[in-house]
């Protein structure tokens, strides 16, 4: 509503004002009237910050929101919000040290206008640090300080200018997920009984029937006409609906979405019918309208079916996450359980998991081992094992044992979460190609528009009776819905593909990358290899003792140690079978040099006094003595990381150049590099020189794809084209990679590399039967060779064809 608004309606939310409850407020200059004291706190918020342009852009609104937004005290029913458990529910660590990162769904967001303000008004507020809304999913994440504001003081600054926010979990977008494709479905089973009843309807007109008379031909068409009007209404609401906020907002984006020929299409056909039945002449075109409403219903419930699927967000990897869990209310003095909502948990409470079932929240196991089916979180299918003290994380499989967690983490703070969080922003970061599609995609609707009526004025001297049944065959025949899905729905499918594998896209232009990429670069520990030892050879010194009674020996002095070479020992005794020896004398820890007890001494040579033994690629080692000297050296390698082999055998089919940069010395780094087949490596790099050594790459044209552990590599994932992170030890929310592993294995990058192949291959075909449809559908319907209701089913199965071919990627 703007300023030439009626006197006798609302300036907000423009609902007609009653006498006698009229509220006046003089705003920017000028008496404003209001309809309640809601829309005039509402109005004086937004004028207040300097936001008043919000109503000159906006859709209108006709809710009246509720009187108590004139005060600036948080309501009750805001205030639990801020109860500790609720923040750790809903709030999880932000990058910066001290602050929170929230995710909140938005409600009431009608258009671009209003995701304007909502961002406008949240960044005004003291302590909020940056403000991301995506508009498609409705989301915002905000990360703020909770010293300067709180997240019961967002959620009530959001409803001061208008519209509702909650935060966001998972279990609620699936249940919203779930509601928006019953309503798409019901408004299809309207179109669809309304199309086979019109069409029935209609038959005598199709066969020639002239033994009808006049009267029930008359009762025919009304009758139909009656059919349509709730297919026009209800099933192609949304459409017009669409079509009137992208014309309301062309202003602003000098762009017209694909739902504005569709509508026009529409409603002139439905009006020239109405005009025709009224007058007795001409076509009713309500079987095409129906028809055409049907078959492009069945075209987008597909397309939504493929979105949800491939939505790459919470949906699809929280999907299983229980409504219900087994609490254990009075644990450790009694273990009788309590079937309990998971909203209703907190941290430090205990939960008892049974076979089969998913674990709700993040914890820490405390009683009864067991395995556990982590694939939904890092694509590892194999069950890992989980002892006491073990994390737990919620979306897992408990497939062994019942096993009793204490909660550390529920909601947003989960690990679950926080990978929801990091494709929410992939998604909000689109990528180049997904931007021109839409772009030309918006510049063509103008041109058929100008096609459609250019080509109707001309038949209007040509063949007036055909007219009509041009511009509407034209307007449908020609909508860009094909062209504008081709390469959105490849690649929200793709991302949703490589998502299962394990790899988490952050920024969308990855898999555009991964085609391009000319030369991997890759780092050592940690990421071509895991940085986990591996005892590699024993060497006796003595013949009166074995290699058992050694690494026995060595074992039980390094029982409780939790230096990598004492876990690599205790690893291997226990692969070996092999018991403790026991020791008669306590075991000391002389820093700096190792262990003694007794006679033993288990460290550096020099501590033992043996000779260090030169092994090229060596990890470490230490040495086993007594008082009378060596008993034996233990030599430990790193162990590479599983699917190493796979990628660097993909990178080879594609000619794509592998280098190895470490800042291991040098003399490692080259055994690594011939151990695994790669020709370029340079040791002894600081966090500098990988940066200037992937530099020098790029100024000789190269396309440089980068892998590290997303720790001490942030200058080389910083600098590369293309960065992917490594390992579920670097946070997930701080990483700043392209791209983050949480598998283990490297064998999803190489599926990625072919996946990302199969992707622009897809989106050419796609954009290939896009513009072979347009060429031929375009010219037919202008020559008025095809019927609005033919016109409507080729547009409806183009859409629908990119849409499944798109759809393949998900098997990919």
């Amino acid at each position: 509503m703007n300023s030439n608004s009626p006197n006798n309606s609302c300036y907000h939310c423009g609902s007609f004002i009653l006498p006698g409850d009229s509220y006046e407020l003089e705003l920017g200059g000028i008496p404003r009237k209001f309809c309640c004291a809601g829309c005039m706190a509402i109005a004086q918020t937004i004028h207040g910050e300097g936001l008043e342009v919000f109503y000159a852009r906006r859709a209108q609104s006709s809710d009246k929101p509720a009187s108590y937004l004139a005060s600036n005290e948080i309501p009750e029913s805001l205030a639990p919000y801020d109860d500790p458990s609720l923040l750790g529910r809903y709030t999880r660590p932000s990058v910066e040290d001290g602050n929170l990162e929230t995710t909140l769904r938005l409600e009431k967001i009608r258009c671009a206008a209003c995701v304007w303000l909502c961002e406008q008004h949240l960044r005004r507020i003291p302590g909020v640090k940056d403000v991301q809304i995506n508009y498609v999913s409705q989301k915002v994440k905000v990360d703020f300080s909770p010293e300067q504001t709180s997240l019961a003081r967002l959620l009530f600054e959001v409803e001061r200018i208008g519209y509702e926010a909650w935060p966001f979990e998972p279990s609620l977008s699936i249940e919203k997920s779930k509601k928006e494709r019953r309503q798409l479905l019901t408004r299809l089973g309207v179109a669809m009984l309304g199309m086979m009843q019109v069409m029935m309807y209609a038959w005598p007109s199709y066969v020639g029937d002239s033994d009808i008379t006049a009267e029930y031909d008359l009762l025919l068409g009304w009758t139909s006409w009656v059919l349509t009007v709730p297919v026009m209404v209800y099933s192609a609401g949304p459409i017009f609906q669409a079509a009137w906020r992208s014309v309301a907002s062309f202003r602003q984006t000098h762009m017209l979405g694909m739902d504005v020929p569709i509508a026009l299409a529409l409603a002139l056909a439905f009006f020239a019918g109405t005009v025709n039945l009224a007058t007795g002449s001409g076509q009713g075109y309500f079987d095409s309208i129906t028809m055409f409403v049907a078959f492009i219903l069945a075209a987008r419930y597909v397309e939504l079916l493929a979105r949800q699927d491939a939505q790459g967000g919470a949906e699809a990897l929280a999907k299983q996450l229980p409504a219900t869990c087994e609490r254990v209310p009075n644990y450790p003095s009694s273990q009788q359980v309590e079937i309990v909502p998971v909203v209703n948990c907190n941290p430090g409470e205990v939960l008892r998991i049974s076979p089969g079932d998913v674990v709700p929240a993040d914890g820490v196991l405390i009683e009864y081992e067991s395995a556990l089916d982590e694939s939904l979180l890092t694509g590892e299918s194999k069950p890992i094992d989980k002892k006491i003290g073990d994390r737990v994380y919620a979306g897992t499989h408990n497939i062994l044992n019942p096993l009793l967690m204490r909660i550390d983490a529920v909601g947003q703070s989960t690990r679950i979460a926080g990978i929801a969080s990091l494709l929410d922003q992939a998604l909000q970061a689109k990528p180049l190609m997904v931007s021109l599609a839409e772009k030309w995609a918006g510049y063509f609707v103008g041109f058929l528009l100008l096609s459609a009526f250019l080509s109707s004025a001309i038949w209007m001297y040509v063949d007036s009776s055909k007219a009509w049944t041009v511009l509407v065959s034209v307007l449908v025949a020609s909508c860009p819905c094909a062209l504008s899905l081709a390469v959105p729905t490849a690649m929200a499918a793709a991302q949703g593909a490589v998502t299962k594998l394990g790899l988490l896209i952050v920024r969308g232009h990855v898999l555009e990358g991964l085609v391009k990429a000319t030369d991997l670069v890759l780092d050592k520990t940690g990421t071509l290899t895991m940085g986990q030892p591996e005892l590699k050879e024993v060497v006796i010194a003595r013949p009166e003792f074995s290699r058992a009674d050694a690494l026995s020996l060595a074992a039980s002095m390094e029982a409780g140690q939790k230096h990598p070479l004492a876990l690599s020992l205790l690893r291997a005794a226990e692969a070996d079978n092999l018991s403790l020896a026991t020791l008669s004398d306590p075991i000391t820890n002389q820093l700096g040099r190792g262990l003694s007890s007794g006679v033993y001494r288990l460290g550096s040579a020099g501590w033992v006094g043996a000779q260090q033994i030169k092994q090229e690629g060596q990890y470490g080692q230490v040495h086993l003595g007594d008082d009378k000297g060596l008993i034996a050296s233990f030599i430990f390698l790193d162990t590479p990381r599983a699917g190493l082999e796979t990628l660097l055998a993909a990178a080879k089919s594609r000619k794509i150049a592998v280098h190895l940069v470490s800042g291991d010395d040098p003399a490692t780094v080259a055994w690594w590099a011939h151990e695994v087949g790669i020709h370029s490596f340079q040791g002894a790099c600081s966090p500098e020189d990988k940066y200037h050594y992937i530099e020098r790459l790029q100024k000789e044209g190269h396309f440089v794809w980068a892998i590290g552990d997303g720790i001490n590599d942030a200058p080389l994932l910083a600098r590369a084209d293309i960065s992917i992170a490594v390992g579920a030890g670097a946070p997930l929310a701080t990483a700043g990679a392209d791209a983050i592993l949480t598998a283990s294995s490297l064998a999803p990058l190489a599926k990625s590399l072919l996946l990302a192949d199969k992707t622009q291959l897809i989106i050419k075909e796609n954009l290939i039967w896009a513009l072979v449809y347009n060429l031929l559908a375009i010219p037919a319907a202008m020559m008025g060779w095809v019927n609005p209701w033919v016109a409507g089913i080729g547009m409806s199965l183009s859409s629908l064809a990119v849409t499944l071919n798109a759809w393949r990627l998900r098997k990919a």
